[in-house]
């Protein structure tokens, strides 16, 4: 799943960052955000134009995150994007399993699961 990368990338770069190796942070972030943009550029407004825009803003927060992580080597911002991101991959996975259970469906055994097995933790983002 592209979240999933986005948030394998976003590691990485922080562990670039860490590490003082430039290359590692250059590249984790480079490949995050071609990602967030892509899902970014892929929202379609046809269905539901009000949460398609929300979905967007959410994105183009994300974008903006991981752009300012790389080029502030800001940590701080690179925990709350990997956060954020992880938050979204659980939000799909939710409805996903939803929807398998509305049409009584069982999701196969290689399907995403929750990364933790504790409740889901709220974020707030407020402007």
């Amino acid at each position: 799943m592209l979240l999933e990368g986005a948030i394998k990338f976003a590691r990485q770069g922080i562990e670039g960052l860490d590490a003082n190796h430039p290359e590692r942070t250059f590249n984790g972030f480079s490949q995050c955000r071609d990602i967030v943009f892509e899902l970014l550029n892929t929202i379609r407004d046809d269905i539901d134009p009000e949460l398609a825009q929300n979905a967007r803003s959410l994105y183009s927060y994300l974008y903006r995150l991981v752009v300012e992580a790389r080029f502030e080597k800001d940590r701080a911002k690179a925990e709350t994007l990997v956060r954020l991101l992880d938050f979204e991959r659980e939000t799909w996975v939710m409805l996903m399993q939803q929807l398998a259970a509305e049409k009584g469906v069982t999701p196969t055994a290689g399907a995403a699961t929750p990364a933790t097995g504790s409740p889901r933790s709220e974020i707030s983002l407020q402007a």
